[in-house]
């Protein structure tokens, strides 16, 4: 028994010792040896960028007509309920309700308006009635006196020849009286006759307006002009239009009805970035909410001018891309993710960006597993791998991390050396070409106030800048001028990590 219990022990203990020599072996041997093969194949370039979906073409769900009209003085209207989002519907079914409240408010206001013009005008009726009718009692009285004075003068006939004078003079004034009193009641008719339309008119005007804005009012249940789901409108600041949101008379959108047989994806891109993409471009999509599903597209526009999104610094571009096809599960406000291929290259040579380091002077180069250090000329770069045009060939195996002595590593390559320098010098004077052809490229222009000065400095590139630099006699040697030939700039930071790291 004793014998037995021994030999167990003795095994288990064996084993936890084996156990744990090849523990240490193989996580020695994981440390060291991060082992990657040179590719040979198909190489693209590519902008990866988050999108959201919208359909293209949407029908908007609008608040009653005649909100903007110059009769109306509404301001702000609330949404007063709305169905949910996504709600499919047909032309003619009920969307969302406008609140009443303050709208109410105003339609009392004018009706109020209207009364007093009502009131106006039969006062303006009645005092024309009393006025025109003492004006006509007048004229009675005068034709009165005229005769009486044409009996006079006629009975005059034989009395002395003043009497007979006194008594045409009075008759002359008895005629002109009545002529002067006639003509003032024609005058008073007019006159009286454009105030009463005038106020007429005032009235028909305020009575058209009450009308119209009652009208209005009865149209604050918004129906659905056509069929379709329901989807709710962006405000300028991104939020969504909602029950308590606002429409105004110069925005009158209470939702939409988007046309999902086609669908775009509206993203944004880095200013860094921007240069690549083109319309026309080929672009493969993913949704967020169906990971398994992949769709592709065409870039349809890029704006030329940049913005600064909110709780951001960096300035982006916005960029359409339309999706090929049409799919039934796709709605807007999802999330894509969009792969832009900027550029393709066919049968190349390529390793990932890991594998790359350099020099002091910045010359590229790599950890072979063979014990060497290989420098190589590099090409374009996406955000994984870099193109290698020399230096390696498919299937070598190369260290992705430094290796524990690869201070040791013989250095090969160096006849690449020279081609490498070659180029960048040649790079350089393409850039001086291009800042002269171009002042944006190399210099600030004249005549620029701050505020320009500072939206032309924000909008730079960081080429743009490095340009800049270079031409004002700021540029030294190091790490700022040292990326490796045909590399951009998600490889150039790799590689000057790696000679901070080296020094």
């Amino acid at each position: 028994m004793k014998r037995t219990i021994i030999i167990t022990a003795i095994v288990v203990a064996v084993a936890i010792i084996a156990m744990i020599v090849i523990s240490r072996l193989s996580g020695k041997e994981d440390m060291g040896t991060l082992i990657t093969e040179v590719q040979q194949g198909d190489f693209e370039i590519v902008v990866t960028t988050t999108g959201e979906l919208q359909a293209e073409v949407s029908t908007d769900i609008k608040g009653p007509e005649g909100l903007a009209s110059r009769n109306m003085r509404f301001g702000g209207i609330k949404i007063q309920d709305l169905v949910a989002e996504g709600t499919e519907v047909k032309a003619g079914e009920y969307v969302a309700t406008l609140d009443r409240s303050s709208v109410d408010n105003s339609l009392k206001d004018e009706l109020d308006r209207q009364e007093s013009f009502e009131t106006e005008l039969l006062k303006k009726q009645l005092d024309t009635t009393i006025s025109l009718g003492n004006l006509r009692d007048d004229l009675v009285n005068l034709k009165f006196n005229m005769e009486e004075a044409q009996i006079t003068l006629e009975q005059s006939k034989y009395e002395p020849p003043t009497t007979i004078r006194q008594a045409k003079i009075s008759l002359d004034k008895a005629e002109r009286a009545y002529e002067q009193a006639l003509s003032n009641y024609d005058l008073k008719v007019r006159q009286a006759r454009a105030d009463i339309k005038d106020t007429e008119i005032q009235l028909a005007k305020q009575r058209r307006k009450v009308s119209e804005m009652q009208d209005i009012i009865q149209n604050f249940v918004i129906k659905a002009p056509s069929d379709g789901m329901v989807i709710y409108k962006r405000e300028w600041n991104g939020a969504k239009r909602k029950v308590g949101s606002e429409i105004s008379p110069w925005d009158p959108v209470v939702a939409t009805l988007p046309d999902l047989s086609s669908m775009i994806s509206k993203t944004y891109v880095n200013e860094i970035d921007v240069s690549k993409v083109k319309a026309g471009q080929e672009v493969r999509l993913s949704v967020d909410a169906f990971p398994d599903k992949t769709y592709t597209g065409a870039v349809m526009s890029v704006a030329n001018i940049g913005e600064q999104l909110p709780n951001t610094d960096a300035k982006v571009f916005e960029v359409i891309t339309k999706v090929d096809g049409s799919d039934p599960i796709l709605r807007p406000s999802m999330t894509t993710g969009n792969q832009i291929i900027t550029k393709t290259f066919s049968d190349v040579i390529y390793i990932p960006l890991e594998t790359v380091f350099a020099t002091v002077d910045s010359i590229p180069f790599v950890y072979k597993k063979d014990g060497s250090r290989q420098v190589v000329m590099l090409g374009e770069s996406n955000e994984n791998d870099v193109i290698v045009e020399q230096g390696l060939k498919e299937g070598d195996k190369l260290y992705l991390s430094i290796p524990s002595e690869g201070d040791n590593f013989k250095l090969q390559g160096e006849d690449l050396i020279a081609a490498i320098k070659e180029r960048k010098k040649q790079q350089l004077e393409e850039q001086k070409r291009q800042q002269n052809a171009n002042p944006r490229e190399g210099m600030i222009p004249a005549n620029m106030t701050p505020e320009q000065m500072r939206e032309y400095m924000q909008n730079l590139t960081p080429e743009q800048r490095e340009a800049m630099r270079q031409m004002r006699g700021a540029g030294g040697q190091g790490t700022g001028q040292g990326r490796p030939a045909g590399t951009r700039t998600d490889t150039t930071a790799t590689q000057q990590r790696v000679v901070i790291r080296n020094q």
